[in-house]
Parts: structure tokens; C-alpha cells; sequence
């Protein structure tokens, strides 16, 4: 390959962050520790929770039989929006039912109102040390602003809804441009568009699954890529995506499949921007 992705990316920090993770939204608790098991003894370094998932628990207990030491894999969890004036002490508890002494990324969870509060919150457990980065999920460029009025620490990354179909360009430049990594989130499109002709076409030239496409194409944006499955084999597929890369005309292709579509219309609307 003429550009090989490293398997990390570096935050403005100097924190190093897996390339690809298991996202776990949605994995009911009594399952997530085996699936999250899964994935670190097959390779993965990354997991994705969050206090609303309702599954940090069993991702906790899913790192321990994993056998990883704590440095060989990476956390993050979320601020949910009902927690946005009392971030330290929902910050406390999310290390208790993960089990853990730290966090490698916290983010706050959407931008509600209480959400300026919330960052000089994480600003504070950030410099405790019991997180090793802090970002925001599901922001735009006009709160990124903000956030710089009033704050001399910038988010480290950015988790919004990425893929194809919802290719929101204009704030991936402006992340990248302000240091800040760019996460996606339902990278696979929650399944909706695996079966797009376009999609399988490209995805059949490189023989390749179409979830394989999707989060290379992401990786070859420089973004971040948190896949989620409940399927041993998926989760395995997944991660196969360092051993090709996608022809410039092809990734034209893919971005011209956008139109805008997420997979959340009327929760992620007013952020697309």
C-alpha cells in the first residue's frame, strides 16, 4: 500500500488512540461483557460505552476477562445529558462500574443546556489526571467556538455520526484545522444502507464487505471508527481493514453517495453544521 493507516492516532495531547473500536450502544449488559471479550482478545484496543448505554458494568467486566493489562486497551465513556451540572460525580461512578482506577476518554454526550458547565467540569478531571482526554460528541462548529471563548483546553476529539451517506465535511476540516480528532459514530449506518448498489459494487471490487468499505473509508479520512456488532465474526471482520486501501477514485465515489442522511434525523439535526 502506498499510505498504510498506523493501527493509532495521536490526540493534541500527545495521548495515543486506537484506530478502530467496538462500539457498544444498544448491547444489553447481560451480553456486552462477552462481546466486549470478544473484541480485545481478537485484537481490539478501543471500547466505546457511556453512562446511558446502561452497560458500563458489563463492559467492566468484560475488560477483566479479557486479560488485558490496563495499558492495552482504552476506554471511553460519556456525560449523559441528565448529568451535565454534576460531571465529577458521574464521573466517579462510571470508573466504579467499569472497575477502573482512569478513563482514556470522556466525553460529554450532546450539547443540552448545562453543557458549559459540564466542560469546565471535565476540565477539572482532566487536569486530576483521571482522564487521559477529553472531548464532546455530537458537536458543531458553532459550539467548538464557543467552547474557545471561555476555555484555553479544546476538545481532543469530536464523536458525531459519520459515514457516506452523512459525509459532513465541512466540520471534519474545521476539527482537523482546530486539532481535534474526528470520531464516527454508526459508522456502519446502523445497517441501513449495507445493501446500497454503489456501496456493494465498490465493496465487491476489493473483496471486501461493505462494513469493511464503510470503515475504510472512514480511516482513510483520518477518522476515527467505532463499529459496533453483537456477531464474533463481525467483530473480527471489523478490524480487517489495515490490508487495502481504497483508489482515490473510489473514496470520490463513496463521498458522493452523501445526502445528508442520519441515522438519527430528529435527534442530530440542528448539529450537522
Amino acid at each position: 500500500m502506498k499510505n498504510p493507516i498506523k493501527p493509532t492516532i495521536k490526540l493534541s495531547n500527545g495521548v495515543d488512540m486506537p484506530r478502530v473500536g467496538l462500539g457498544v450502544w444498544q448491547i444489553k449488559n447481560s451480553n456486552v461483557s462477552r462481546d466486549v471479550a470478544w473484541a480485545l482478545k481478537s485484537g481490539y484496543k478501543m471500547i466505546d460505552t457511556a453512562k446511558v448505554y446502561d452497560n458500563e458494568e458489563g463492559v467492566g467486566q468484560g475488560i477483566i476477562e479479557s486479560g488485558l493489562s490496563r495499558k492495552e486497551f482504552f476506554v471511553t465513556t460519556k456525560l449523559s445529558i441528565y448529568d451535565l451540572y454534576r460531571p465529577e460525580e458521574v464521573f466517579k461512578e462510571s470508573l466504579e462500574r467499569l472497575k477502573l482506577d482512569y478513563i482514556d476518554l470522556y466525553l460529554i454526550h450532546w450539547p443540552f443546556v448545562g453543557w458549559r458547565t459540564a466542560w469546565k467540569g471535565l476540565e477539572k478531571i482532566y487536569k486530576s489526571g483521571k482522564a487521559r482526554a477529553i472531548g464532546v460528541s455530537n458537536f458543531g462548529i458553532h459550539q467548538i467556538e464557543e467552547i474557545k471563548t471561555f476555555s484555553k483546553i479544546l476538545p481532543m476529539v469530536n464523536q458525531v455520526e459519520l459515514h457516506p451517506f452523512l459525509y459532513r465535511k465541512k466540520l471534519i476540516e474545521y476539527c482537523h484545522n482546530q486539532g481535534i480528532q474526528m470520531e464516527a459514530y454508526c459508522p456502519l449506518t446502523h445497517g441501513q444502507w449495507l445493501n446500497n448498489p454503489d456501496l456493494v459494487k465498490i465493496a465487491n471490487k476489493y473483496n471486501k464487505s461493505a462494513a469493511q468499505i464503510l470503515i475504510r473509508w472512514g480511516l482513510q479520512h483520518d477518522l476515527i471508527m467505532i463499529p459496533k456488532s453483537e456477531n464474533k465474526e463481525h467483530i473480527q471482520e471489523n478490524l480487517a481493514v489495515f490490508d487495502f486501501e481504497i483508489t482515490k477514485e473510489d473514496m470520490q465515489k463513496l463521498d458522493s453517495l452523501n445526502i445528508n442522511h442520519s441515522v438519527f434525523p430528529l435527534w442530530s439535526r440542528p448539529y450537522f453544521k
